[in-house]
């Protein structure tokens, strides 16, 4: 396992992250105690340190079962993110949401579930629409200056919140967001629009949620196999179905998993990208850690850009169109450096 800096911070991550929401087994479904113990062994020992969970993965479960985990191994050795925002309660108002009471009663109880003093990496999961975002960046740094949270960051929240966040918080001298958790594969590609140009100017790391689109990317519905998506679910609507055909057909022309290559693909385009894999089985995460040794070269990547592509809408279709560039550029578009 190689490791990356998370977004501006000198934190090391490994390059794939432990997704731990199915730890437990509330709901039906999930890995029990046993296995999910034996699911982050099995992560560890390939070097991977960056664990994701929240509050209310598996009504608490998830952090538990972490919890008990890390307290029996190295703390330091990982990289513990965990979310804030999501109800644990039916009966609080203020159990719920961004604002800061609700946060600072989220990350205590968080802390105990975990049995640690502190959180690496704490995400505001989804943006309520209601919070002023320069009371959750200062809730934020006042955790960190606390000792109790390492690093903020975001989720699920429209690209002009994260960046008038991110440039109060540099006026201001707080801490800023160092990565962006949203759903991002190659059946949903629309964070392109404005999330990710975003994320790349402010140096942020994105880390994708269901980079295997819950599972369509790994080519098991084609094969007639059964899961957890519904079949009216745009995952398995005619387009989904194109791309991950493409997906299958460079898996065969490389001798590996569709996984790997629906992986790898978030890997390689161009800015900081951990994606976040979920396990409930000992099999689905050792097949995932062998996306590390995988190479997709320009043709097989321009082959899913083009099974996988969006409009970009306005202003990003605009900014296109060659009469835009010329008059933009003056005839030197092909001729000056641009910006990563």
């Amino acid at each position: 396992m190689n490791y990356k800096l998370l977004g501006r911070s000198g934190l090391k991550v490994s390059e794939l992250c432990l997704g731990t929401m199915g730890f437990g087994t509330e709901s039906g479904w999930g890995a029990d105690r046993e296995t999910s113990f034996t699911i982050m062994d099995t992560f560890a020992n390939a070097g991977g340190n960056f664990l994701d969970t929240a509050n209310i993965y598996k009504l608490g479960t998830s952090e538990k079962i972490i919890g008990e985990y890390i307290s029996n191994h190295d703390r330091d050795y990982f990289v513990l993110a965990t979310k804030y925002t999501l109800k644990d309660s039916l009966t609080n108002p203020n159990a719920s949401g961004n604002n800061r009471k609700n946060m600072m009663r989220s990350v205590e109880d968080s802390l105990k579930r975990l049995k640690t003093d502190f959180i690496d990496l704490l995400y505001l999961h989804i943006w309520d629409d209601i919070t002023p975002i320069d009371e959750v960046l200062r809730g934020m740094d006042d955790l960190i200056r606390q000792g109790k949270v390492n690093y903020a960051a975001i989720s699920d929240t429209p690209a002009w919140v994260v960046a008038k966040g991110n440039t109060l918080a540099e006026l201001m001298g707080w801490s800023q967001f160092v990565a962006l958790q949203v759903e991002y594969s190659l059946l949903a590609r629309t964070p392109e629009r404005e999330l990710i140009p975003m994320a790349k100017h402010f140096g942020m790391t994105v880390t994708p949620w269901a980079p295997l689109g819950g599972g369509a990317l790994t080519g098991k519905y084609l094969r007639g196999e059964h899961g957890r998506i519904k079949p009216e679910s745009n995952r398995l609507n005619d387009r989904s179905t194109n791309i991950t055909k493409a997906v299958v057909s460079i898996a065969d022309e490389l001798g590996v998993s569709a996984s790997h290559v629906a992986l790898k693909w978030t890997m390689q385009q161009g800015f900081s990208c951990i994606p976040i894999v979920g396990a409930t089985k000992v099999s689905q995460l050792e097949d995932n850690l062998k996306t590390i040794d995988v190479t997709l070269n320009d043709e097989q990547l321009q082959k899913l850009n083009k099974a996988s592509a969006i409009e970009l809408g306005f202003p990003g279709d605009f900014f296109k169109e060659e009469a835009v560039k010329t008059n933009t550029f003056g005839g030197f578009y092909d001729k000056v450096e641009k910006r990563i």
